[in-house]
This record gives C-alpha cells, sequence and structure tokens, in this order.
C-alpha cells in the first residue's frame, strides 16, 4: 500500500518576511486537520523550535551542517520525518544565507536532505517586481527545487493577482497569501522570537491556522511536495540506519533546570543525555532545592528577566553552591552561567545575588550584542556550537584557558570554557548530540578529580 507524506523547507529572500508566522500557521492547521506534524528548524535558534512544539504537539528539531555533521542531519531528519504525516521546515535568515557563503544555509540543508522548497515573500512594497527576485531564488543554485511561493502583507485581492502573474513568469506556482494583520504580530526578542508570559502564543497560533486556509491553498502544497512510501509505517526516505543514539552501561541521575527562565536547549542533546542515565527536571524559580544528581545540566534562558525572583529562593542557591563546593558535576551556558555566577545586574543597573559557584559576575547593563558559531577545541576534542547574548562580565575571569575557541571561519574569539572543580560553563551553546564524546569528557574530568582527592596508602607510588 502506497502511503503519502508531505515535506518542505519554508524559506525567504531575506529575514523578517513572515517565515515563522506562516510556519506556525501551518504547523497547526495541519495538525487540526489530524494530521501528524513534525517541525524542524534550520540553524541554532532554540526560541523558534519552542512555538514549533506549542504548534505542532511534539518537539521541534535544529538541523544545522555547520554545528553537525551531515550524515548526522540526515540521520536526524529521516528518524523524525519517517514518523509523521508532514514534515515543515523553516529556514534561516535568507534562503542563501549561511555561516561561510552557503556553508549552514537553508538552501544547503533542503539540497542536503532533497526536500522541496516553499518561499515566502515580503510583499508589502511589491507587486511584479517579485519576479525576477523569485526567478533568481528558483535558478541560482541548480542543487534546490524551489516549487511554490506564498506571499505576506498583501493589501487586496488586486495585489495578489500581479504576484500571481510574477510567479507564471518565474515559473514557480503561486499558492497563496496572507493579508496584513497585525494581530498576528509576535513579537522579537534577542534571537529568533520572544518567549513571554505576556504573550498568549496559543491564541495567536490558533489565530493564524483559522486565517491561513482562507487565503492560503493548504490542498496544493501538500500536493506540490508530496512524497511516497510504501507500507503503513514506511519511511519516505529510505532510512536504513537505526536511531542515532545509543545505550551506555551508565546510570547517572543527570538533572536539568526548566522553566520561565531556563528554556533554551537543543532537544536532541537531552535525547543524548538519555544515553547516560535518567533525565529528571527542577525549577530553579520554583522549587525549594536541588534533587539528589549526578549531573546538573544549567542551560540558557532570560534569567535577566527572573533576578529577583530567583535571587529571592535562598534555599535553592545555597543547594546548588554546595553541590557545585563539594565537586559536584555542572554544566552551564549562556544563561545557566549567569545565575551560576555570584550576581546578575539587570538593565536598570539593579544587582542580585545568585548562585555563587562559579567566580564570575555578569551584567547587561551597557553591554552589547555578542554573536556567531563557535568552535571548541579540548583536549583534542573539537565541538561546535553558537553564542548569542547581550550580558557580559563585568571583570575578567583569572583563569588560564581550558580550549581554544574560534568563529566559523577559524578567527580566534575571547569565549572561555570556565572551570572551578568539577563546574564548567560557557557563553556558548554547544550541540553534542552528535558529539557525545563532549559529555564523556566531562564525566571523565569529575571521575579523575575525584580519584585525586582520594588519599593513597603509604604502599602504593
Amino acid at each position: 500500500m502506497s502511503v503519502q507524506k508531505s515535506s518542505f523547507l519554508i524559506s525567504a529572500p531575506s529575514s523578517n518576511s513572515g517565515k515563522t508566522t506562516l510556519t506556525l500557521g501551518l504547523l497547526r492547521a495541519l495538525r487540526n486537520r489530524g494530521l501528524g506534524v513534525q517541525a524542524f528548524k534550520c540553524g541554532p535558534d532554540y526560541i523558534d523550535t519552542i512555538h514549533h512544539a506549542t504548534a505542532a504537539g511534539r518537539p521541534g528539531l535544529n538541523l544545522d551542517t555547520f554545528m553537525a555533521s551531515p550524515e548526522h542531519m540526515c540521520e536526524v531528519y529521516e528518524h523524525y520525518a519517517s514518523c509523521a504525516d508532514v514534515s515543515v521546515t523553516e529556514g534561516v535568515m535568507g534562503l542563501f544565507d549561511g555561516a561561510d557563503k552557503m556553508k549552514g544555509s537553508s538552501a544547503e540543508i533542503a539540497a542536503l536532505l532533497d526536500i522541496p522548497v516553499v518561499l515566502v515573500i515580503n510583499a508589502r512594497s511589491m507587486a511584479y517586481s517579485a519576479a525576477p527576485l523569485i526567478y533568481g531564488l528558483k535558478n541560482f543554485y541548480p542543487g534546490i527545487r524551489v516549487v511554490g511561493a506564498i506571499f505576506n502583507f498583501v493589501s487586496t485581492e488586486s495585489h495578489y493577482r500581479f504576484l500571481q502573474d510574477a510567479c507564471e513568469d518565474a515559473g514557480v506556482e503561486a499558492l497563496g497569501y496572507l493579508p496584513k494583520n497585525e494581530e498576528l504580530h509576535i513579537p522579537s526578542r534577542h534571537l529568533g522570537l520572544h518567549i513571554s508570559a505576556e504573550t498568549d502564543y496559543e491564541q495567536i497560533i490558533q489565530r493564524l491556522a483559522e486565517i491561513i486556509p482562507r487565503t492560503v491553498n493548504v490542498d496544493r502544497l501538500l500536493k506540490l511536495t508530496a512524497v511516497h512510501c510504501n507500507g503503513e509505517n514506511g519511511s519516505a526516505f529510505n532510512r536504513q540506519n537505526q536511531p542515532y543514539l545509543t545505550n551506555n552501561s551508565r546510570n547517572l541521575r543527570i538533572t536539568i533546570a526548566k522553566d520561565e527562565a531556563f528554556t533554551f536547549m537543543y532537544y536532541q542533546n537531552i535525547e543524548c543525555l538519555r544515553a547516560f542515565g535518567e533525565i529528571q527536571w527542577f525549577s530553579p524559580l520554583h522549587d525549594p532545592a536541588l534533587p539528589e544528581t549526578d549531573m546538573l545540566y544549567l542551560p540558557g534562558g532570560y534569567p535577566e528577566l527572573f533576578a529577583k525572583q530567583l535571587s529571592d529562593n535562598h534555599s535553592m542557591l545555597e543547594s546548588i553552591r554546595n553541590y557545585c563546593a563539594n565537586g559536584g558535576l555542572t554544566y552551564a551556558e549562556c544563561g545557566g552561567l549567569m545565575y551560576l555566577g555570584k550576581e546578575l545586574t539587570d538593565g536598570e543597573g539593579n544587582a542580585f545575588k545568585m548562585v555563587g559557584g562559579l567566580d564570575v559576575s555578569t551584567t547587561i547593563r551597557h553591554s552589547k550584542m555578542t554573536l556567531g558559531y563557535r568552535v571548541m577545541h579540548w583536549d583534542g576534542l573539537e565541538v561546535k556550537g553558537h553564542e548569542f547574548h547581550y550580558s557580559s562580565l563585568k571583570e575578567p575571569f583569572v583563569q588560564a584557558p581550558l580550549a581554544q575557541m574560534a568563529n566559523a571561519k577559524g578567527v580566534p574569539v575571547d569565549t572561555q570554557l570556565f572551570r572551578i572543580q568539577n563546574t564548567f560553563a560557557t557563553y556558548a551553546h554547544f550541540y553534542w548530540a552528535d558529539k557525545p564524546e563532549f559529555i564523556q569528557h566531562l564525566i571523565n574530568k569529575t571521575l579523575k578529580w575525584a580519584e585525586s582527592r582520594v588519599p593513597k596508602a603509604d604502599n602504593q607510588p
């Protein structure tokens, strides 16, 4: 029996064209039809994937060919796409924008995975001039297939007719449009989209799902991007490999911070951690103390927005401080680093006491953006990630460099990997799902430290 699935990548000529708005609305509209929908995000953004999960009802996955190998990306995509009826991948920036020319771009990922591209075009101040734009995107790189276009910020039906003519002459099918509607705006913050208790994302996503099918031909979109496979549970992508994670003999208790202040993490990283033991979650904001654990992971987020609440949870601060002081394995990144430090100064200049497990203080006042891919070389191990933050250290951290850090072009950067006993922290968000040796290295460092603390018998050398 032949089973029809659909897969496509939504991209655009540039950022701020409406990729995320369209993606969220389509994910929910397809889910409302009873279809199993899997969302993917090109690039290192960990905020869009949170919104994707809300819209689709299943975790969003990152696809980044700079941070991970092509083989790993194919395995991730094929494994999760094979379990869905429709796979929707949201691009990053413009179609061909990568870390170095096309490297890591949406176009590279579309070519690697052999999935068609649907363009979303900001038509706010454009009519027939869309034709050469679409033609160029379609024909610039023969390794991709641009099959359709959807227009955003369309003022009237007559405006859309000009855009249809442009598509016809460019050789790309017009699939519909989104009208101007300020009610559907999602506020931006830092990287990607804002995560805020003040915004009702569920209401916006559901409203998008109701509006989009009125002016976008969803049935035609699915038909145009359809693939077929044999068997009810077969994969349209002929996956031959088993899921990319393997069991590990260790049985660690791995505790991860997750609440309003700590939300930035890669789903594949968490799945990788499961190979090392049992995952448990806790809230630095709301829980009274850290549960019994063998490894603590403090991911990124917005600790600066919750600095007072975090600082006021004295019992939690004390429990984490004691855990670190006693040699517990701790790994923190970006927002987790800020929380793990001595003090956090917010945008108004108010200073709040933090854990004190790391001898740094951070501030977001008068700070500027730090952005870019990172490559870390540590004891012969190479691991890649991404750095994006507005906060900075209030004073230098005096420590001999543990690792060497560079940007995507190999130029050294000031980003550091900090260590006190078995507490490790960095401003970078590393992607270790394709490099589980990174986690093993952290564990080995902790074991070696513990062995060095055991007194030797008199007869030992």
